[in-house]
């Protein structure tokens, strides 16, 4: 009888994943410059019970124990992010030698530990002094990145083996340019755009300073990604549907992979006037091919699918997001996400056949549920 277990292969990378505003804390300390996200989290309203990440897990001066603890889950890998204003704290210029000696010591300290580092090079904490100067919105931001990478790279790349460049650009441009919800809480469609067009550049642009820097690592990028599963087989949601993708996965992918930016989207928003009528005038000649420079590796962040509803609301051409479904006949996390593993198949599936990336690592996926311990202690 055939086992009805799936054996992963010996190579098969199981890890964990951390940001560094999230786990940190430490925001003012050794010489680090402020980021966008503790301007965020500091201006009152922002935030709904007023939390902040000044303290996070203090992994800044708790490192040696969370490598213990990862140590005895028996981790093999750990992906993990570096703070831009804890090397650059201005976001150029000045180097602080403290902030590169942490992530010295950590990186030193994890492969002590049989585990191999995943450096994130940007995880949303841009150092506040760029966006002054205009952020993501300025290309200069773009170029400040590359040098950022250069001064990271230089000092770790003899022991780092796996670079990510960025993660998920659609959250910091929807999320934090187009909704507000995230640092640094604008609400602009026209300047997401020209955010999700610096971001990317900026990832080709350090994807060879990396390679030099870091002889013989593997470089990539990772994408929070949205498997779309129609309600129905109602025909009348596709074009509303091919819409939604594209803005939640194509306008990535697809540069990224060599095929520009979408050719239907880039008209659906010069109609809707959030882009001139010569389209996508702050991309340069030979952006689109830095972007697309050649990668090792694609990261994936799955989380939940979108299901679209089966019926199609006026409403709806203006917000896609009035398709979206959420039906009892689903289990949710508590913080409102599907639980639907089969997305992670279909996901993949597409990427391979679709944009041929090539190796895949899935470098986050999980559910959030307010796990606590039981009587005896155990979770």
């Amino acid at each position: 009888m055939a086992s009805q277990f799936f054996a992963f292969p010996d190579d098969f990378v199981w890890g964990a994943a951390t940001s560094a505003y999230q786990i940190e804390g430490a925001w003012d300390k050794d010489g680090k410059g402020e980021s966008i996200w503790d301007r965020f989290t500091h201006t009152r309203g922002n935030i709904e019970d007023g939390s902040t990440g000044d303290v996070a897990c203090d992994h800044y001066h708790r490192w040696a124990e969370d490598i213990a603890l990862m140590k005895e889950l028996g981790l093999k890998a750990y992906r993990f992010s570096v703070s831009w204003p804890r090397i650059l704290p201005s976001g150029r210029g000045k180097v602080n030698q403290a902030g590169l000696d942490f992530y010295s010591r950590l990186v030193d300290g994890l492969l002590e530990a049989g585990i191999e580092p995943f450096v994130t090079l940007y995880h949303w904490d841009l150092p506040q002094s760029l966006q002054d100067d205009g952020g993501w919105a300025a290309r200069s931001t773009a170029e400040a990145f590359v040098e950022y990478a250069d001064v990271v790279s230089r000092h770790l790349g003899d022991r780092v083996k796996h670079w990510i460049t960025h993660n998920e650009p659609w959250a910091t441009v929807v999320l934090g340019h187009q909704m507000g919800m995230h640092a640094p809480g604008l609400k602009d469609y026209p300047t997401a755009l020209k955010v999700s067009h610096h971001l990317l550049l900026s990832h080709g642009w350090a994807v060879p300073v990396l390679r030099r820097n870091s002889s013989g690592a593997e470089v990539g990028i990772t994408l929070v990604l949205f498997p779309l599963v129609p309600g129905s087989s109602n025909t009348a949601v596709l074009p509303v549907f091919r819409k939604f993708d594209g803005c939640v996965n194509r306008w990535f992918l697809d540069p990224l992979y060599g095929r520009h930016y979408p050719a239907d989207l880039v008209a659906e928003h010069i109609d809707a006037g959030y882009l001139p009528v010569e389209g996508l005038n702050f991309v340069k000649p030979g952006d689109l091919e830095a972007i697309a420079a050649p990668t090792d590796f694609l990261g994936v962040n799955y989380y939940s699918p979108v299901i679209l509803r089966s019926e199609v609301a006026p409403e709806s051409e203006k917000d896609p997001l009035m398709l979206l479904y959420h039906g009892p006949e689903y289990e949710y996390t508590e913080i409102g996400m599907m639980v639907y593993p089969d997305g992670l198949r279909h996901l993949l599936n597409r990427l391979h056949f679709e944009y041929q990336p090539g190796k895949m690592y899935i470098t986050e996926n999980g559910a959030s549920y307010s796990d606590g311990p039981d009587a005896d202690g155990r979770v």
